[in-house]
């Protein structure tokens, strides 16, 4: 046994005494692994959640950047298209301006204009002629009518290949409107439940113009079915005196360059 210095006796440690101090260290040191451990799930909860709101954000930006890209690459290629177009109508106008007539495709609103006197429910097929690079044809699919109904009749070569293009379940024939039952042979299995014209009447005398729809409504149209003719002028295209049609005109599309109207002609059944 040990002595102080004074003399007196000093005692060991006892075994419960250092058994005590070593458990309790234990458990401090269990608990600052648990806390440490518990700290380092936090960090790495937190890194985690981090991460995924950073993905988020990168993945709306590349969303938003995407959507933004497509939107400008549809406007880019709708003006290239429409430039094209004009482009297109131009030299027509300039190669041939008896068949051609204007130096730019319908606008949209004109088109607009005369597909909404189509009826989409009517049977039978839709007969377009003069469809030129196809406004109208586009307003009439927007219409409601079924592509697979229509047919196109184009003088132009060139305008029927891209026509062919952009309406591949539509009929594309090429030949000349105003001999417009004989330029159908074969393809009209059924008469027509309208008759949509961009043909530029007014570069044909009358007797040739009232020849046009004189044969529309004999051979191609059902009775009641509507002939469909913009005009930039401000009388009727088709000679009304002693035709027996009757007629509606709209009101001037003024969106359209130059302004221009629709008129609208029926037969009555016999």
């Amino acid at each position: 046994m040990a002595h102080s210095a004074s003399g007196q006796r000093l005692r060991a440690p006892s075994l419960a005494t250092r058994f005590g101090r070593s458990s309790v260290a234990a458990r401090l040191e269990h608990e600052v692994r648990l806390t440490a451990a518990d700290l380092a799930d936090s960090v790495a909860e937190a890194k985690l959640r981090v991460a995924a709101a950073r993905y988020k954000v990168e993945d709306e930006v590349r969303s938003t950047a995407g959507k933004l890209k497509s939107r400008v690459r549809k406007a880019a290629d709708e003006a290239k298209a429409r430039f094209g177009d004009d482009a297109r109508f131009l030299k027509s106008w300039i190669d041939s301006p008896g068949r051609t007539g204007a130096v730019a495709p319908s606008s949209p609103f004109l088109a607009r204009r005369m597909a909404s006197y189509v009826d989409p429910l009517a049977p039978g097929p839709v007969v377009e002629i003069g469809p030129g690079t196809g406004p109208v044809t586009e307003a009439l699919i927007a219409r409601g009518i079924d592509e697979s109904r229509l047919i196109l009749v184009e003088y132009s070569p060139e305008f029927c290949e891209l026509l062919r293009r952009r309406f591949p379940r539509a009929t594309v024939i090429e030949g000349d409107a105003y001999a417009l039952s004989t330029t159908l042979a074969g393809q009209l299995t059924e008469r027509a439940s309208a008759v949509v014209s961009s043909l530029p009447l007014f570069n044909k005398p009358p007797a040739e113009r009232t020849a046009l729809v004189e044969d529309a409504f004999g051979k191609v149209l059902t009775p009641g079915a509507p002939f469909i003719q913009f005009t930039y002028a401000v009388i009727s295209p088709v000679p009304r005196k002693a035709s027996g049609l009757k007629a509606q005109v709209s009101d001037w599309v003024l969106r359209n360059i130059p302004p221009a109207r629709v008129w609208v002609y029926r037969r009555g059944r016999p």
